[in-house]
Parts: structure tokens; C-alpha cells; sequence
């Protein structure tokens, strides 16, 4: 009889992760800490190393399965060695399995196919393991992915929500679950900036500025508890829009960080989205949020907090507008303002302060 491994504990109180590929098939030797499976989490993709030595007697789930903590991943066969190699998260003791099945088939990774062949599939609706691949070493080509959405009938079932989007859709839903919103508006005249200011750092930085004011939106809230920390640090997380879904990585304490700094930070965050490598750690703990969702559009919008936190601050689209001016009119850039709010914990003039202090850092000129 064989041994389970089951999905360790990946932390931060992950409860469940999408299996993105298996990197071993049934009858494989594995030795200890060889990565058996990449799965997805809330936004990191995360490889999940081998717990032993021996050889694979069946695996539990495809790509695309949702598998929960503590449930099945993989069966050892019979007399595999007792290591401790492991390395992501607490992985629970292997324990004895059923009988193994009378057939079992490998389950492969995922189909070979460029990152372009993949967007166009993921358009058009087409599972690439469902493709019949034809270009060199059995990949799917172009050509292939179209004559597979080709022959799709018109009339097809939902596709389930996962990965990104899936964490986006489970935040929203607790969001409007918990908290009482309101927001405030305002507009900043930006004419000041010099031509191509930094306006993300620009917004950390009045972000910052918003905090020292009005310390009580840099705060989490417990309502089962019903209590409230207030955090003498400032961990920003950005909400950037991918074709994926959204992600909110974090800048960690930003007040105390010059601009070269934040902008470097910037770069990497940026890059680590692209590559989908952002570390676990850097998708957790934002103490506030920062959404410049003007970049796409819209100029002011009632924005979604995420519990524990109590704020976030949205910037929209920047444009010329007619302003007064020494009592006369004027033509002058601004920006505009959105602060969404739990006003459960936070009061309206707590916001207000905090939004004078954003649009009077904003409108210093550089």
C-alpha cells in the first residue's frame, strides 16, 4: 500500500490552489525536494517539491483542478524513503492511501504552444489540451487553435472562474459582505508638474502625506473582534490591471522611502507581474491601497476596500480643465480624487483630512 502527499500549508491562510502543470507523470523516480507540480495561489504561482524519495503510483487532479488544503496531490509507492526535504509551507505526515486503481493514466503537463499561440486560445474559448497539435515537437500552432474555435459550436457552457480572477471575485464578495463604504471626492491641479513626472510615485508620495494627516485610514479593523490597529508603517499595495485579473502587490513602508527608491520598487513590481513572479510575501499585508485606474479611463469611481483594511485612494484619468485662478478662468491639468472608506471605523472628516493632504502634496510643484 502506498503513501498520499497531500498540499502542504502554503501560508498567509491560503486555504486552496489551482493546479497549473504537473512536472512528473505516474511510473516517475522523484527524489526529495524535486518539484512534483506548479500550482496557483491567490496571484504566485508556487512549485511544490517532492516530500520523498520513490517512485509515482498515481496522481490526484488535472491542470486546472482546484485542490484544497490537505487534500491529495500525489501517491508514493509502497517503501518510500521518510524524508524531511520539504519546503513550501507544513506538509502533513503521509498516511496510508486506498487500494491504488486497477488503470491509472499519466497525466502530462500542459500542451506546448507560444505565449502568443496561448492568448489567442484563451480568446477564443479553445482548450489547448484539447488540440491536436501539429507544428515541430508536437506543439499547437496558430493555425491549429483556429480550426479547433472553428469547429466549436456557437452555443458553448461558462468557463469557470479561476487563478486571478478568482481571488479578485472572492475579495470583492467579502468586501461587500463587510464593509460599510462611502467615499469622498476632490480634484488636485497638477499644472505645477514638470513634463514626465513620475505620477505614481508622486501618488505614493501623497499617499504617504494623506497618512501622517489622517493616521486613522493607514489601519485595519477586526469586526469579530471589533477592534482596530493603527500601523506607524505604510504598506502600500497598488492595484495593477492585467489581462489575468487584478493584482495588489505591495510597497512596504513607504513613507520612509525617497523617490529614486520608490521608483526602483516600482520597476521590480512591474517586472515581477510580467514574469508572474511575484513572491507571496509581496501580495500580503497592505495596511492601504492605491488604484490608478485613470491610466484606462473614468475620473472618479466608488473603489472596493479590502478588510483588514479601511481605505483606498483612486486616481483618475488627468485632463485639462477650466479652474479659477486669481478669481479668473484658466486652463490647468488636474487630476482627479476618489477615497472609498469603511465608515465603520473611519469618519468623514477623518477622510476629508486625509484627502486635503493628498490634493496639497499633489499640487506642490516639483
Amino acid at each position: 500500500m502506498g503513501k498520499l502527499f497531500r498540499l502542504p500549508d502554503l501560508g498567509e491562510g491560503l486555504q486552496e490552489a489551482e493546479i497549473v502543470a504537473w512536472n512528473v507523470g505516474v511510473g516517475d523516480h522523484v527524489v526529495t525536494d524535486q518539484p512534483l507540480v506548479s500550482v496557483e495561489t491567490d496571484k504566485a504561482v508556487v512549485e511544490v517539491p517532492s516530500p520523498h524519495s520513490g517512485r509515482i503510483a498515481a496522481l490526484h487532479g488535472e491542470a486546472g483542478d482546484i485542490v484544497q488544503v490537505g487534500e491529495p496531490l500525489v501517491e508514493f509507492e509502497e517503501g518510500v524513503a521518510e524524508d524531511k526535504g520539504a519546503v513550501v509551507g507544513t506538509v502533513p505526515k503521509a498516511e496510508a492511501a486506498a487500494p491504488k486503481p486497477a488503470a491509472r493514466k499519466r497525466i502530462s503537463a500542459q500542451p506546448k504552444a507560444a505565449p502568443a499561440v496561448r492568448k489567442l486560445a484563451a480568446s477564443l474559448g479553445v482548450d489547448l489540451a484539447a488540440v491536436e497539435p501539429s507544428g515541430p515537437g508536437g506543439s499547437v500552432t496558430r493555425a491549429d487553435v483556429e480550426a479547433a474555435a472553428e469547429a466549436v459550436p456557437a452555443a458553448t457552457e461558462g468557463e469557470p472562474v479561476r487563478g486571478v480572477r478568482r481571488a479578485m471575485m472572492q475579495n470583492v464578495v467579502r468586501s461587500g459582505r463587510e464593509v460599510v463604504p462611502a467615499t469622498v471626492t476632490d480634484e488636485a491641479d497638477i499644472e505645477g508638474w514638470k513634463p514626465k513626472t513620475d505620477a505614481t510615485a508622486r501618488l505614493i508620495r501623497a499617499v504617504a502625506a494623506g497618512c501622517r494627516a489622517s493616521p486613522s485610514l493607514n489601519a485595519w479593523f477586526d469586526p469579530a473582534t471589533m477592534t482596530r490597529r493603527l500601523h506607524d508603517h505604510i504598506d502600500l499595495g497598488i492595484a495593477v490591471e492585467t489581462e489575468d485579473g487584478l493584482f495588489a502587490p505591495v510597497m512596504r513602508d513607504i513613507g520612509n522611502r525617497d523617490a529614486k527608491d520608490l521608483r526602483r520598487g516600482i520597476e521590480a513590481m512591474k517586472q515581477d507581474i510580467a514574469r508572474r513572479s511575484i513572491p507571496h510575501e509581496e501580495l500580503v499585508g497592505q495596511t492601504i491601497t492605491l488604484s490608478n485606474f485613470g491610466m484606462f479611463g473614468g475620473r472618479f469611481a466608488d473603489l472596493v476596500v479590502v478588510p483588514p483594511q479601511v481605505a483606498i485612494l483612486g486616481a483618475g484619468r488627468a485632463e485639462p480643465r477650466v479652474v479659477a485662478v486669481k478669481g479668473k478662468p484658466a486652463v490647468h491639468r488636474t487630476l482627479p480624487l476618489s477615497l472609498t472608506f469603511d465608515h465603520r471605523v473611519v469618519t468623514g472628516v477623518e477622510a476629508a483630512r486625509f484627502l486635503n493632504a493628498v490634493v496639497e502634496d499633489l499640487e506642490q510643484a516639483d
